[in-house]
């Protein structure tokens, strides 16, 4: 039995037109999603802002009603089963949600009574002390800095120990130390047999801890491959240096260009000659070349470039 089960889930929004056109329009959040992902998987949904990531974790916690179709959590419909589906989840959402009547302890004894879990304090112990909070667990929680009440979300999405736990952008705007010490617990919770779904446009994280990736855009599931498959796919290695000056009309729609460091596509050895035999007659200078393995980023944008609005056939079925 699959931990999460996406069935054709669709979510459609009715949207009013502008004053030259009042008509109403549909807006397809969700376009026939399906997916599952097994028990034990650490499992990555990636896609660019609004390709429906969101909507697709808020109709699996039940906090959105799908138009159609069913997502299940451990075979319990989140919708018919709502209450058995959520105590197997705990969802780490994006946005920073706090009471601030409570000190992070209290928080935290709450979210076990919400459950209906008693006596759970040795396991509070251990969430505090593994996410870095220990020394704040009098802390009422407005005196919390954001990446503190970020750790203190994800203690309580796990507070009543759920066997799937969904992380939703969870390092979105945190510093380094929070990375490091929110990845080696949960890492640490999925080789303990926990299903774990990230979300997450840091691709780096994904590549590194994900086993499988689902891709969405405008809606539509556009890839669902292993990680190591997905990067083989990669039809490119990559050019990378640094320029000072301004990269050739040419090479605009080509390349990925962060402040100084440009990246360029290359299929192989000729193609790579041929960037720098350009550049030089350019008169320009680079820096630091090298010659890199596609990364999951890379794919990324060849997924969602090669694509569009159509969805792979294989991406319906785990």
């Amino acid at each position: 039995m699959p931990a999460i089960s996406f069935q054709s889930v669709s979510k459609h929004y009715a949207s009013r037109g502008g004053a030259s056109n009042p008509a109403r329009s549909t807006l397809k959040a969700l376009d026939g999603v399906s997916f599952d992902i097994e028990q034990g998987e650490f499992f990555g949904l990636l896609g660019p802002n609004g390709a429906g990531k969101t909507t697709l974790i808020s109709v699996l916690a039940g906090l959105t009603r799908a138009t159609s179709g069913r997502a299940l959590v451990h075979g319990h419909d989140v919708q018919a089963d709502y209450a058995q589906a959520r105590r197997l989840l705990g969802v780490v959402p994006q946005e920073l949600v706090f009471d601030p009547f409570f000190n992070v302890r209290e928080t935290l004894r709450m979210q076990s009574g919400y459950f209906g879990v008693k006596n759970n304090d040795a396991w509070i112990d251990e969430l505090l002390e593994s996410l870095g909070l220990a020394d704040k667990a009098g802390s009422n929680m407005r005196q919390l800095s954001g990446g503190m009440k970020r750790r203190v979300l994800v203690a309580q999405a796990l507070v009543h120990k759920p066997p799937v736990i969904v992380l939703d952008e969870p390092t979105a705007g945190v510093d380094v130390e929070l990375r490091q010490t929110l990845w080696q617990f949960i890492a640490r919770l999925n080789k303990q047999g926990h299903t774990v779904l990230l979300t997450t446009h840091y691709l780096e994280e994904a590549e590194a801890l994900c086993g499988r990736i689902a891709m969405l855009k405008s809606g539509k599931a556009v890839a669902l491959e292993r990680t190591s498959d997905l990067l083989k796919s990669a039809s490119s290695s990559v050019l990378r240096f640094k320029l000072d000056s301004v990269l050739p009309a040419e090479f605009a729609g080509k390349a990925r260009v962060t402040g100084r460091i440009v990246q360029l596509p290359a299929h192989d050895a000729h193609e790579i000659e041929q960037y720098l035999a350009a550049l030089r007659q350019a008169g320009l200078s680079v820096e630091d070349v090298e010659i890199r393995k596609a990364d999951l980023e890379d794919v990324f944008l060849e997924v969602m470039a090669r694509h569009g609005e159509q969805p792979l056939a294989g991406a319906r079925a785990a």
